[in-house]
Protein backbone atom coordinates (compact mmCIF):
# COMPACT_ATOMS: atom_id res chain seq x y z
CA UNK A 1 0.00 0.00 0.00
CA UNK A 2 1.45 3.08 -0.88
CA UNK A 3 2.56 5.69 2.00
CA UNK A 4 0.31 8.42 0.89
CA UNK A 5 -3.20 5.98 0.56
CA UNK A 6 -4.95 6.52 3.68
CA UNK A 7 -6.75 3.72 5.54
CA UNK A 8 -10.65 4.46 6.02
CA UNK A 9 -11.95 5.78 8.92
CA UNK A 10 -14.59 3.37 9.45
CA UNK A 11 -11.91 0.48 8.84
CA UNK A 12 -10.44 1.34 11.82
CA UNK A 13 -13.65 1.41 13.84
CA UNK A 14 -13.93 -2.00 14.60
CA UNK A 15 -10.39 -2.43 15.84
CA UNK A 16 -10.81 0.22 17.88
CA UNK A 17 -14.01 -0.88 19.60
CA UNK A 18 -12.58 -4.19 19.93
CA UNK A 19 -9.43 -3.57 21.75
CA UNK A 20 -12.15 -1.38 24.24
CA UNK A 21 -13.97 -4.38 24.53
CA UNK A 22 -10.86 -5.95 25.59
CA UNK A 23 -9.91 -3.19 28.33
CA UNK A 24 -13.52 -2.71 29.46
CA UNK A 25 -14.00 -6.66 30.02
CA UNK A 26 -10.70 -6.62 32.01
CA UNK A 27 -11.00 -3.70 34.00
CA UNK A 28 -14.53 -3.62 34.87
CA UNK A 29 -16.15 -7.29 34.52
CA UNK A 30 -13.12 -10.01 34.56
CA UNK A 31 -12.95 -11.49 38.14
CA UNK A 32 -9.88 -10.19 40.09
CA UNK A 33 -6.95 -12.46 40.11
CA UNK A 34 -6.05 -13.28 43.89
CA UNK A 35 -2.36 -13.52 45.47
CA UNK A 36 -1.27 -16.76 47.07
CA UNK A 37 -4.10 -19.08 45.99
CA UNK A 38 -4.13 -22.32 45.58
CA UNK A 39 -5.50 -23.90 42.33
CA UNK A 40 -6.21 -27.18 42.85
CA UNK A 41 -10.14 -27.56 43.22
CA UNK A 42 -10.21 -28.58 39.45
CA UNK A 43 -8.64 -32.46 40.66
CA UNK A 44 -11.78 -32.87 42.95
CA UNK A 45 -14.25 -35.82 42.14
CA UNK A 46 -17.32 -34.94 40.78
CA UNK A 47 -20.65 -37.08 42.32
CA UNK A 48 -23.27 -35.93 39.91
CA UNK A 49 -27.23 -35.67 41.37
CA UNK A 50 -30.13 -36.15 39.56
CA UNK A 51 -30.98 -32.15 40.76
CA UNK A 52 -29.46 -29.13 40.27
CA UNK A 53 -28.37 -27.29 43.65
CA UNK A 54 -27.04 -29.20 46.26
CA UNK A 55 -26.38 -25.84 48.37
CA UNK A 56 -25.46 -27.75 51.83
CA UNK A 57 -24.37 -30.59 52.98
CA UNK A 58 -25.03 -32.37 56.48
CA UNK A 59 -23.93 -36.12 58.03
CA UNK A 60 -26.49 -37.56 60.39
CA UNK A 61 -25.53 -38.63 63.93
CA UNK A 62 -24.37 -42.48 62.87
CA UNK A 63 -22.29 -40.66 60.16
CA UNK A 64 -23.93 -41.50 57.03
CA UNK A 65 -24.13 -39.37 53.93
CA UNK A 66 -24.43 -36.32 53.00
CA UNK A 67 -27.60 -35.24 52.98
CA UNK A 68 -28.22 -32.78 50.52
CA UNK A 69 -31.30 -29.92 49.51
CA UNK A 70 -32.01 -29.92 45.89
CA UNK A 71 -33.81 -27.13 43.90
CA UNK A 72 -37.39 -29.54 43.64
CA UNK A 73 -37.96 -29.26 47.44
CA UNK A 74 -36.36 -32.68 48.35
CA UNK A 75 -33.52 -33.85 50.62
CA UNK A 76 -31.26 -36.59 49.03
CA UNK A 77 -29.01 -38.88 50.55
CA UNK A 78 -25.73 -40.12 49.28
CA UNK A 79 -25.50 -43.94 49.47
CA UNK A 80 -22.66 -45.07 48.25
CA UNK A 81 -21.76 -45.67 44.84
CA UNK A 82 -23.72 -49.11 44.83
CA UNK A 83 -26.91 -47.16 45.37
CA UNK A 84 -26.29 -43.68 44.49
CA UNK A 85 -28.74 -41.11 45.67
CA UNK A 86 -32.05 -42.12 47.47
CA UNK A 87 -34.86 -39.64 48.15
CA UNK A 88 -34.88 -38.66 52.15
CA UNK A 89 -37.48 -36.07 52.84
CA UNK A 90 -39.11 -33.01 50.68
CA UNK A 91 -40.64 -29.74 52.47
CA UNK A 92 -44.05 -29.23 50.65
CA UNK A 93 -46.62 -31.94 50.08
CA UNK A 94 -47.49 -29.93 46.82
CA UNK A 95 -44.66 -32.32 43.97
CA UNK A 96 -47.07 -32.43 41.07
CA UNK A 97 -45.28 -29.49 39.10
CA UNK A 98 -41.85 -29.71 40.48
CA UNK A 99 -38.85 -28.99 38.35
CA UNK A 100 -35.04 -30.62 39.07
CA UNK A 101 -33.71 -27.79 36.98
CA UNK A 102 -35.45 -24.92 38.26
CA UNK A 103 -36.83 -24.15 41.49
CA UNK A 104 -40.91 -24.01 41.74
CA UNK A 105 -41.86 -21.60 44.89
CA UNK A 106 -44.82 -23.87 45.89
CA UNK A 107 -42.43 -26.91 46.00
CA UNK A 108 -39.92 -25.41 48.33
CA UNK A 109 -36.03 -24.58 48.61
CA UNK A 110 -34.08 -26.53 51.09
CA UNK A 111 -30.74 -24.63 51.76
CA UNK A 112 -29.03 -24.73 54.77
CA UNK A 113 -29.14 -28.55 56.84
CA UNK A 114 -28.29 -28.97 60.11
CA UNK A 115 -28.06 -32.30 62.43
CA UNK A 116 -29.48 -32.58 65.65
CA UNK A 117 -27.24 -35.50 67.32
CA UNK A 118 -28.95 -35.86 70.36
CA UNK A 119 -32.64 -36.33 68.24
CA UNK A 120 -31.24 -36.83 65.14
CA UNK A 121 -33.49 -34.47 63.50
CA UNK A 122 -32.59 -32.85 60.54
CA UNK A 123 -33.35 -28.97 60.62
CA UNK A 124 -33.97 -27.29 57.43
CA UNK A 125 -33.76 -23.70 56.33
CA UNK A 126 -36.24 -23.53 53.54
CA UNK A 127 -35.96 -20.30 51.38
CA UNK A 128 -39.85 -20.21 51.04
CA UNK A 129 -41.18 -21.70 54.36
CA UNK A 130 -39.19 -21.02 57.17
CA UNK A 131 -37.67 -23.59 59.59
CA UNK A 132 -38.33 -27.26 59.07
CA UNK A 133 -37.37 -30.41 61.09
CA UNK A 134 -37.84 -33.77 59.83
CA UNK A 135 -37.46 -37.01 62.20
CA UNK A 136 -34.23 -39.69 61.07
CA UNK A 137 -36.66 -41.89 59.54
CA UNK A 138 -37.50 -38.42 56.69
CA UNK A 139 -40.63 -38.06 54.99
CA UNK A 140 -42.79 -34.71 54.69
CA UNK A 141 -40.90 -32.03 57.13
CA UNK A 142 -42.41 -29.71 59.74
CA UNK A 143 -42.86 -26.13 60.32
CA UNK A 144 -40.70 -25.33 63.27
CA UNK A 145 -41.04 -21.19 62.42
CA UNK A 146 -41.50 -19.19 59.97
CA UNK A 147 -41.84 -15.34 61.97
CA UNK A 148 -39.70 -13.77 64.71
CA UNK A 149 -40.85 -10.31 66.37
CA UNK A 150 -43.75 -9.77 64.16
CA UNK A 151 -42.17 -10.24 60.80
CA UNK A 152 -42.61 -13.39 58.49
CA UNK A 153 -39.18 -15.00 57.83
CA UNK A 154 -38.78 -14.48 54.19
CA UNK A 155 -35.55 -16.31 53.44
CA UNK A 156 -34.26 -18.80 55.73
CA UNK A 157 -30.62 -19.18 54.41
CA UNK A 158 -27.94 -21.10 57.07
CA UNK A 159 -28.18 -22.07 60.88
CA UNK A 160 -25.96 -23.71 63.11
CA UNK A 161 -27.49 -25.61 66.28
CA UNK A 162 -25.86 -24.91 70.20
CA UNK A 163 -27.46 -28.08 71.78
CA UNK A 164 -25.87 -27.52 75.01
CA UNK A 165 -28.35 -24.63 75.41
CA UNK A 166 -30.75 -26.18 73.08
CA UNK A 167 -31.26 -23.02 70.78
CA UNK A 168 -30.48 -22.31 67.21
CA UNK A 169 -29.32 -19.72 65.28
CA UNK A 170 -30.25 -18.91 61.75
CA UNK A 171 -30.32 -15.98 59.27
CA UNK A 172 -33.12 -14.71 57.75
CA UNK A 173 -31.26 -13.08 54.54
CA UNK A 174 -34.43 -10.95 53.66
CA UNK A 175 -37.96 -9.49 54.30
CA UNK A 176 -38.79 -8.69 51.08
CA UNK A 177 -37.00 -11.28 48.63
CA UNK A 178 -37.36 -15.22 48.97
CA UNK A 179 -34.34 -17.68 47.21
CA UNK A 180 -35.35 -17.13 43.91
CA UNK A 181 -34.46 -13.39 43.75
CA UNK A 182 -31.34 -14.07 45.34
CA UNK A 183 -29.17 -11.89 43.70
CA UNK A 184 -31.50 -8.99 43.80
CA UNK A 185 -30.76 -9.24 47.27
CA UNK A 186 -27.42 -8.73 46.99
CA UNK A 187 -27.49 -5.42 44.76
CA UNK A 188 -31.05 -4.46 46.57
CA UNK A 189 -29.08 -2.26 49.27
CA UNK A 190 -31.57 -2.98 51.62
CA UNK A 191 -30.13 -3.55 54.94
CA UNK A 192 -32.95 -6.14 56.22
CA UNK A 193 -31.06 -9.24 56.84
CA UNK A 194 -31.52 -10.69 60.70
CA UNK A 195 -29.98 -12.89 62.62
CA UNK A 196 -32.39 -14.93 64.80
CA UNK A 197 -32.59 -16.83 67.76
CA UNK A 198 -35.00 -19.56 68.56
CA UNK A 199 -35.37 -21.20 72.08
CA UNK A 200 -36.57 -24.92 71.69
CA UNK A 201 -38.24 -24.93 75.47
CA UNK A 202 -39.78 -21.63 75.34
CA UNK A 203 -40.34 -21.63 71.30
CA UNK A 204 -39.19 -18.06 71.33
CA UNK A 205 -37.82 -16.62 68.47
CA UNK A 206 -35.50 -13.50 69.21
CA UNK A 207 -33.83 -11.21 66.90
CA UNK A 208 -29.95 -10.64 67.53
CA UNK A 209 -28.46 -8.98 65.09
CA UNK A 210 -30.08 -6.89 62.36
CA UNK A 211 -29.65 -4.49 59.53
CA UNK A 212 -27.74 -7.03 57.81
CA UNK A 213 -27.35 -7.07 53.90
CA UNK A 214 -28.15 -10.28 52.29
CA UNK A 215 -26.15 -12.23 55.28
CA UNK A 216 -26.05 -16.05 54.10
CA UNK A 217 -23.73 -18.26 55.80
CA UNK A 218 -23.94 -19.08 59.88
CA UNK A 219 -21.86 -21.35 62.14
CA UNK A 220 -20.78 -21.06 65.60
CA UNK A 221 -17.15 -20.99 66.80
CA UNK A 222 -16.23 -24.38 68.64
CA UNK A 223 -16.89 -23.44 72.09
CA UNK A 224 -20.19 -21.81 71.41
CA UNK A 225 -18.70 -17.96 72.70
CA UNK A 226 -19.66 -16.67 69.15
CA UNK A 227 -20.64 -17.28 65.80
CA UNK A 228 -20.43 -15.32 62.63
CA UNK A 229 -22.42 -14.48 59.83
CA UNK A 230 -21.00 -13.19 56.12
CA UNK A 231 -22.86 -10.71 54.18
CA UNK A 232 -22.87 -11.98 50.15
CA UNK A 233 -22.92 -8.54 48.97
CA UNK A 234 -20.53 -6.86 50.97
CA UNK A 235 -18.18 -9.96 52.14
CA UNK A 236 -17.62 -8.65 55.67
CA UNK A 237 -17.99 -11.21 58.12
CA UNK A 238 -19.85 -9.85 61.40
CA UNK A 239 -18.96 -11.77 64.93
CA UNK A 240 -21.98 -11.73 67.37
CA UNK A 241 -21.11 -12.28 70.68
CA UNK A 242 -22.76 -15.29 72.93
CA UNK A 243 -21.06 -15.86 75.91
CA UNK A 244 -18.80 -13.75 77.86
CA UNK A 245 -18.35 -10.00 79.09
CA UNK A 246 -19.02 -8.91 75.03
CA UNK A 247 -22.40 -10.91 75.37
CA UNK A 248 -25.09 -9.08 73.10
CA UNK A 249 -22.52 -6.95 71.08
CA UNK A 250 -20.98 -7.46 67.38
CA UNK A 251 -18.06 -6.29 65.24
CA UNK A 252 -16.62 -7.00 62.20
CA UNK A 253 -14.94 -10.32 62.35
CA UNK A 254 -12.60 -10.35 58.77
CA UNK A 255 -13.20 -9.64 55.03
CA UNK A 256 -13.47 -12.03 52.29
CA UNK A 257 -12.71 -11.35 48.55
CA UNK A 258 -15.66 -12.29 47.10
CA UNK A 259 -19.22 -12.87 47.50
CA UNK A 260 -19.12 -15.34 50.73
CA UNK A 261 -22.48 -17.92 50.83
CA UNK A 262 -22.48 -21.02 53.79
CA UNK A 263 -19.54 -21.24 56.32
CA UNK A 264 -18.58 -24.56 57.90
CA UNK A 265 -16.63 -24.82 61.21
CA UNK A 266 -13.33 -27.24 60.63
CA UNK A 267 -12.73 -30.12 62.99
CA UNK A 268 -9.75 -27.78 64.32
CA UNK A 269 -12.11 -25.13 64.83
CA UNK A 270 -11.20 -22.81 61.75
CA UNK A 271 -13.93 -21.65 59.26
CA UNK A 272 -14.54 -22.54 55.78
CA UNK A 273 -16.33 -19.93 53.52
CA UNK A 274 -17.42 -20.74 50.17
CA UNK A 275 -17.38 -17.73 47.87
CA UNK A 276 -19.80 -18.12 44.62
CA UNK A 277 -17.16 -16.18 42.89
CA UNK A 278 -14.71 -13.60 43.17
CA UNK A 279 -15.28 -9.43 43.23
CA UNK A 280 -15.32 -7.85 39.99
CA UNK A 281 -15.40 -3.52 39.59
CA UNK A 282 -18.85 -3.42 38.49
CA UNK A 283 -20.49 -6.09 40.83
CA UNK A 284 -18.91 -3.79 43.49
CA UNK A 285 -20.71 -0.67 41.63
CA UNK A 286 -24.04 -2.39 42.18
CA UNK A 287 -23.60 -2.91 45.67
CA UNK A 288 -21.92 -0.03 46.62
CA UNK A 289 -24.04 2.21 44.84
CA UNK A 290 -28.10 1.69 45.62
CA UNK A 291 -29.05 3.78 42.44
CA UNK A 292 -27.42 1.40 40.15
CA UNK A 293 -28.26 -1.34 41.79
CA UNK A 294 -32.58 -0.80 42.09
CA UNK A 295 -31.73 0.09 37.78
CA UNK A 296 -30.00 -3.20 37.78
CA UNK A 297 -32.96 -4.92 39.42
CA UNK A 298 -35.64 -3.65 37.38
CA UNK A 299 -33.35 -3.92 33.52
CA UNK A 300 -31.27 -6.78 33.95
CA UNK A 301 -32.36 -10.22 34.08
CA UNK A 302 -31.52 -12.60 36.72
CA UNK A 303 -29.33 -14.89 34.50
CA UNK A 304 -27.85 -11.65 33.10
CA UNK A 305 -26.86 -10.48 36.48
CA UNK A 306 -25.16 -13.56 38.02
CA UNK A 307 -23.13 -13.41 34.69
CA UNK A 308 -21.97 -10.02 35.24
CA UNK A 309 -20.88 -10.48 39.22
CA UNK A 310 -19.02 -13.91 38.13
CA UNK A 311 -17.63 -11.91 34.93
CA UNK A 312 -19.37 -14.26 32.39
CA UNK A 313 -16.32 -16.56 34.18
CA UNK A 314 -17.89 -19.22 36.30
CA UNK A 315 -15.36 -20.52 38.54
CA UNK A 316 -14.68 -22.46 41.78
CA UNK A 317 -13.27 -20.72 45.09
CA UNK A 318 -13.49 -21.14 49.07
CA UNK A 319 -11.24 -19.07 52.03
CA UNK A 320 -10.24 -20.47 55.23
CA UNK A 321 -10.25 -18.47 57.86
CA UNK A 322 -8.89 -18.68 61.59
CA UNK A 323 -11.90 -19.58 63.91
CA UNK A 324 -10.06 -17.42 66.72
CA UNK A 325 -8.66 -14.30 64.95
CA UNK A 326 -10.41 -14.49 61.35
CA UNK A 327 -7.30 -14.52 59.39
CA UNK A 328 -7.10 -15.75 55.75
CA UNK A 329 -5.23 -18.81 56.57
CA UNK A 330 -5.98 -20.72 52.91
CA UNK A 331 -7.56 -19.57 49.67
CA UNK A 332 -8.66 -22.62 47.08
CA UNK A 333 -9.55 -22.08 43.27
CA UNK A 334 -10.53 -23.72 40.15
CA UNK A 335 -9.69 -20.63 38.41
CA UNK A 336 -10.90 -21.74 35.08
CA UNK A 337 -14.56 -23.45 36.36
CA UNK A 338 -13.43 -26.75 34.96
CA UNK A 339 -14.63 -28.62 37.58
CA UNK A 340 -16.22 -26.60 40.05
CA UNK A 341 -18.35 -23.25 39.63
CA UNK A 342 -20.99 -21.42 41.93
CA UNK A 343 -19.68 -22.74 45.36
CA UNK A 344 -21.83 -22.70 48.36
CA UNK A 345 -20.24 -25.02 50.65
CA UNK A 346 -17.02 -26.55 51.42
CA UNK A 347 -17.44 -28.88 54.34
CA UNK A 348 -14.28 -30.77 55.93
CA UNK A 349 -14.67 -33.87 57.53
CA UNK A 350 -12.76 -35.48 60.38
CA UNK A 351 -11.29 -37.84 57.57
CA UNK A 352 -9.26 -34.79 55.57
CA UNK A 353 -11.69 -34.89 52.61
CA UNK A 354 -13.38 -31.84 51.92
CA UNK A 355 -17.03 -32.04 50.47
CA UNK A 356 -18.35 -29.17 47.86
CA UNK A 357 -21.41 -28.33 47.49
CA UNK A 358 -23.02 -25.62 44.50
CA UNK A 359 -26.03 -23.39 44.55
CA UNK A 360 -26.63 -24.11 40.88
CA UNK A 361 -24.68 -26.88 39.21
CA UNK A 362 -26.13 -30.81 39.55
CA UNK A 363 -23.34 -32.48 41.66
CA UNK A 364 -21.17 -32.38 44.65
CA UNK A 365 -17.24 -32.78 44.86
CA UNK A 366 -15.14 -34.11 46.65
CA UNK A 367 -11.55 -33.02 47.36
CA UNK A 368 -8.97 -35.54 49.33
CA UNK A 369 -6.24 -33.52 50.59
CA UNK A 370 -4.59 -36.43 52.22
Amino acid sequence: MPISQKVPTWALAPAVLAVLAVISYQTIIAPENLKGTKNILSGAKTIPLPAHGPESLAWDPQGEGPYVGVVDGRILKWSGDGLGWVEFAYTSPHRGNCSKHEVVPTCGRPLGLRFEKKTGDLYICDGYFGVMKVGPKGGLAELVLDEAEGRKVMFANQMDIDEEEDVFYFNDSSDKYHFRDIHYVTICGERSGRVIRYNKKTEEAKVVLENLLSNNGLALNKDGSFLITCESATGIVHRYWIKGPKAGTSDIFTKVPGHPDNIRRTPTGDFWIALHCKENRIGRWMVYNQWLGKLAEKTVSLKLLVALFNGFKPHGIVVKISGETGEILEILEDKEGKTMQYVSEAYERDDGKIWFGSVFSPAVWVLDRK
